[in-house]
């Protein structure tokens, strides 16, 4: 997401999608794969016993995405799903909040 003073920013998002609960864990300028790992555990330390539920964590193929990041989801028993490379549509539901949060942003902005 691009900001008023075109600084892009990075968001790390994580959906359920069976209650289309927003998880909404950190934003920096500069993501890094010790960032990203960093959030997948306070996420799961937040979450606590409801982590037990989760079966699936569908993420893109970025870099970010570290073995050291899916260690700490498999660890917790939850299986990671990559999807195919250029396909917006298998993640749908994130590409779908993502959409809807850019245009309610630059709706109520004052440039």
């Amino acid at each position: 997401m691009d900001t008023a003073t075109l600084t892009r920013l990075y968001a790390f998002v994580v959906m359920e999608v069976g209650t289309r609960t927003v998880h909404i864990l950190g934003v920096t300028a500069h993501p890094t794969a010790a960032w990203a790992t960093q959030l997948s555990r306070n996420l799961l330390a937040s979450l606590a016993d409801r982590a037990a539920r989760f079966r699936y964590l569908l993420r893109d193929r970025d870099s970010r995405y570290t073995q050291a990041f899916d260690a700490v989801f498999t660890a917790d028993n939850i299986e990671i799903l990559k999807s195919a490379p250029q396909t917006p549509r298998m993640n749908a539901h994130v590409e779908r909040f993502i959409r809807s949060v850019r245009a309610e942003c630059t709706d109520r902005m004052l440039i």
